[in-house]
């Protein structure tokens, strides 16, 4: 399922778990969208909430701590993430136009929250190392997972597609549901993307969700994304950088693969 959506100063809901496609995900999924001086309030009973800054000056407060972010856009600069458990007010203060994600899903443990700043951050480099000529290039990031929030029931990150280049490949699958949130370098910008058996156009500020099937993604020349990637733990199945690979493509994933790709002969 993929929706665009234009959205407005405010929180912009796009997925509510108790109702429709939100069911599937599991997953409260929103788009905060803050001018100078706008300030928001967040606190869920039963949920627990991560909102990832995308862009802009803001500081986020809760339980008498205050954290101020700068972030002048998500392609050079990695991301701060607030990651609060249930019962937990957090209120957002805009100092600038501000864009923040937002997700939930219900939890009852009571966790210690926590500020992911850029250098908590684990960035992944993926295909840089020449793989399939340099076309699957990219920056993965991860704020939280299993590994250094296992109270979760979410994971959270960031993916830079590149210009041209394909991300979220070989084609792969796992069974825990999982969003993709699509900011591009700019409000034309586009890709593709595959999921639940579906191919759809990918635009500035829309979503897919993926409940199951390969879903590899592909940007158009010119145009740069950074779509959050989040991911609802299945009960006694969580997501552990689960990848269940397509084997027809797992030839892709040889040291000699280059080898065995054409190459356009050269003067032509």
């Amino acid at each position: 399922m993929y929706m665009d959506k234009q959205v407005k100063r405010g929180y912009n809901e796009y997925l509510r778990l108790e109702e429709g496609y939100g069911k599937k995900a599991m997953m409260d999924v929103g788009l905060l969208v803050l001018e100078a001086g706008d300030t928001f309030s967040l606190r869920e009973d039963r949920k627990e909430a991560a909102a990832l800054v995308f862009d802009g000056r803001c500081t986020l407060e809760w339980e008498g701590q205050a954290r101020d972010v700068d972030r002048p856009n998500p392609l050079d600069y990695n991301p701060s993430c607030l990651h609060v458990c249930k019962g937990v007010e957090v209120r957002i203060t805009a100092h600038g136009p501000c864009h923040i994600y937002i997700q939930k899903t219900e939890n009852g443990a009571v966790f210690p929250c926590c500020m992911y700043g850029p250098e908590d951050t684990d960035t992944w480099p993926r295909g840089d190392q020449g793989e399939l000529m340099g076309c699957t290039k990219r920056d993965v990031r991860t704020c939280f997972d299993l590994d250094n929030a296992p109270y979760s029931n979410m994971v959270l990150g960031e993916v830079v597609n590149l210009p041209g280049k394909w991300s979220s490949y070989p084609p792969h699958h796992h069974p825990q549901p999982e969003v993709y949130f699509y900011r591009f370098d700019h409000p034309n910008g586009f890709g593709a993307g595959w999921g639940d058996g579906e191919l759809y156009e990918t635009h500035h500020n829309g979503l897919a969700l993926i409940t199951e099937g390969m879903h590899p993604q592909v940007t158009a020349p010119g145009y740069t994304c950074c779509y959050a990637w989040g991911i609802r733990h299945l009960p006694d199945n969580p997501w552990d950088k689960t990848r269940i690979d397509d084997t027809a493509h797992l030839w892709l994933t040889e040291p000699d693969a280059n080898a065995h790709i054409w190459h356009c002969p050269t003067g032509n």
